[in-house]
């Protein structure tokens, strides 16, 4: 089966199998296809959350690309599109900037003309003249709504951001606001402002929930009907409870059954099949409050996660032999599980593009009573690592021999291994300082708990512990993987990033960051930079000296985190995980360009066929036909709950 299925601008579409999804039991395959239809039914609420006018924008593009045209000025546009359906909006993924069309005004008011209620989910409303005025506005003036996710700290980060979170409302407004709403609730955990969108009307701020009877009530009780479907087909007693549980948070939108559902759910481990649904991620907002919808529907590798499991049984063992301060170390470890999934289905922020892996919940308190539970996604994995060998990225920015056949033999398994460490240990370990909330770290939150993460799993792959239980044949794991993350922290992702712009996703921002503080803390002597043939790599010549430079950071990062730090946490972000050696950057995207190879990555849902007989499903099989184009339009026919124009209201 072909890996790559479409390429365009910056992004490959990658296809990923679910090997052995043929051979389970019927009432498995249906709890995995209901699953996986309410796992797509959300994908509106994401779109919305990205930007007020976004499913607006979407309709209209929509029904345009129905014209099928010809020529360069409609290429252009095809483009533009399948870019902001990748993004969800016309903002990019990882650098939240806006897209510059391809296309001109003229063309866009040739289609416009050509466009009649009815074509896509078009009506009259959509064609109005001051709607198709908004659009053009959206499209094509640079200064309207520039930025999705605004993280410049001299900036409002509120106002600057293009997100539909809050409405009329500046950062101190904000900050004020959850501040007292934390202070005036006896129950203070909860994750103040997380399914809400904050409106100042009349002048007084507003929580508007997400729920069934509320803000994208639609599209909730679309959920809710294939979660009520998946019900009877769950695998045991606690799947049905927790499925409950998420159905009555969807119904009330109250938080405190959220955290009663993610105790739940982190606590189930015996079935086969799981999920994610909900609101989740806070990396949207740049304050880390409202989270984005998003969905996954997952089935286990049982020899993959015989590995991962190891590791979990392991976790007090990892977090007390921690570089970390005592302090700052859980007492005990509670209950941290983890599996290494093959995804069946993505949705909502997992979709296009995919995490790796998955620690949850986010609640700090809920990690630190109850404990965790991580999921790594193999077979996303192996179909990033398969891409990446065979469009020759590794082989472009590696210099000898010696470390491409490190990447070749043990890239894949190392992969896979820190991203075990790093969901199960690194998102799993550590604590607050009573009193303080990660809140504190504000805009670099997210920065630095993805270090944190990191920075464990880099540690600790070098541990005999890990050749001890069996995890890995030898320390040359390790020198793939560290060879690996330094490559791609301080070259490879850089690819990412035009021209002049600096870094602004978190990730990406802690994986420059670790590389470049360890290369300066080295004083190039553990890390060397060398230049051949005017081509610059980075070569490490001391494993163990690296190893420990990772550990000395790993304690200053949980420091930061632990204490709140936000002063500490700004500078070191700002010093390493920002900017960009400018002369390099330059050479990398040439070399790169070279290659033709989108940077990014996104995937290709397979297609869940239902198969009747008498009225009733006989069967479910899986089919990978479907292309890139094909799938977005059919997910808006099938998937699109939430009315544009009331949405605007």
């Amino acid at each position: 089966m072909e890996i790559i299925v479409d390429k365009f601008d910056d992004i490959k579409i990658l296809r990923f199998e679910v090997p052995g999804f043929e051979n389970l039991d019927l009432k498995k395959k249906l709890f995995i296809y209901h699953l996986s239809r309410a796992t797509l039914a959300g994908r509106d609420i994401l779109w919305d959350q990205h930007g007020k006018y976004n499913l607006m924008l979407r309709d209209v593009l929509e029904a345009i690309y129905l014209l099928d045209e010809e020529g360069e000025e409609w290429d252009n546009f095809v483009v533009y599109l399948k870019k902001v359906w990748f993004a969800s909006g016309p903002h990019h993924h990882y650098s939240t900037d806006k897209f510059v069309p391809g296309f001109s005004v003229d063309s866009y008011h040739s289609w416009i003309s050509q466009l009649k209620p009815g074509m896509a989910k078009l009506t009259p409303e959509h064609l109005r003249a001051e709607n198709i005025s908004l659009l053009q506005r959206l499209i094509f003036d640079a200064d309207f709504l520039p930025k999705r996710v605004n993280m410049n700290p001299n900036v409002d980060l509120i106002a600057g951001s293009a997100n539909n979170f809050y409405q009329g409302l500046t950062q101190s407004e904000v900050e004020a606001y959850y501040e007292q709403q934390k202070e005036k609730s006896e129950n203070k955990k909860l994750s103040f402002g997380l399914n809400s969108k904050l409106i100042k009307e009349n002048g007084r701020l507003k929580d508007q929930k997400y729920s069934v009877g509320g803000l994208y009530g639609k599209a909730l009780s679309a959920i809710n009907g294939h979660l009520k479907r998946a019900l009877p087909f769950a695998e045991n007693k606690e799947q049905q409870e927790i499925i409950s549980l998420l159905i009555d948070f969807y119904k009330t939108g109250r938080l405190d059954l959220f955290d009663t559902f993610s105790i739940k759910w982190l606590a189930e481990l015996d079935g086969d099949v799981d999920f994610i649904n909900g609101f989740i991620e806070t990396y949207g907002d740049p304050l880390g409050i409202k989270a984005t919808w998003e969905g996954v529907v997952q089935w286990i590798d049982k020899e993959e996660t015989r590995k991962a499991t190891t590791i979990a049984d392991y976790a007090d063992w990892f977090e007390q032999n921690s570089p970390t301060h005592k302090k700052y170390k859980k007492e005990k470890v509670s209950a941290v599980s983890l599996k290494a999934i093959n995804a069946v289905m993505l949705g909502g922020d997992c979709y296009p593009a995919s995490p790796l892996g998955i620690n949850l919940p986010n609640a700090e308190w809920i990690r630190e009573e109850y404990g965790s539970k991580s999921v790594t996604l193999i077979n996303i994995s192996n179909a990033h690592h398969k891409a990446s060998l065979s469009t020759g990225i590794t082989e472009e920015f590696t210099l000898t021999e010696e470390e491409m056949a490190l990447d070749k033999k043990y890239g894949a398994l190392a992969d896979n291994l820190h991203t075990h460490l790093h969901e199960c240990i690194g998102h799993g370990s550590g604590k607050m300082l009573p009193g303080v909330s990660a809140e504190r770290l504000k805009n670099y939150g997210a920065v630095i708990e993805e270090a944190r993460a990191d920075l464990c799993g880099l540690y600790f792959m070098y541990s005999p512990k890990m050749i001890e239980l069996g995890l890995m044949p030898n320390l040359d794991v390790v020198k793939a993987h560290y060879n690996a993350y330094i490559r791609n922290g301080l070259l490879t992702q850089i690819t990412r990033i035009k021209r002049g712009d600096k870094i602004e996703q978190a990730h990406m921002r802690n994986r420059q960051m670790i590389a470049a503080r360890a290369y300066e803390a080295g004083q190039g002597k553990v890390i060397e930079r060398v230049v051949k043939n005017e081509k610059t790599y980075f070569i490490i010549k001391d494993y163990a000296t690296l190893h420990k430079i990772f550990g000395e950071m790993l304690r200053e990062i949980q420091r930061i985190k632990s204490e709140g730090d936000f002063v500490s946490a700004q500078n070191i972000v700002e010093a390493y995980g920002v900017n960009i050696n400018r002369k390099l950057h330059e050479e990398v995207l040439q070399r790169f360009e070279k290659l033709k190879v989108p940077p990014f990555t996104g995937f290709l849902n397979p297609n869940l066929v239902p198969i009747y007989k008498d009225g009733h499903i006989k069967d479910v099989r899986i089919k990978y036909v479907t292309d890139y184009a094909q799938q977005m339009m059919q997910y808006s026919a099938e998937y699109g709950f939430l009315n544009a124009i009331e949405e605007l209201e």
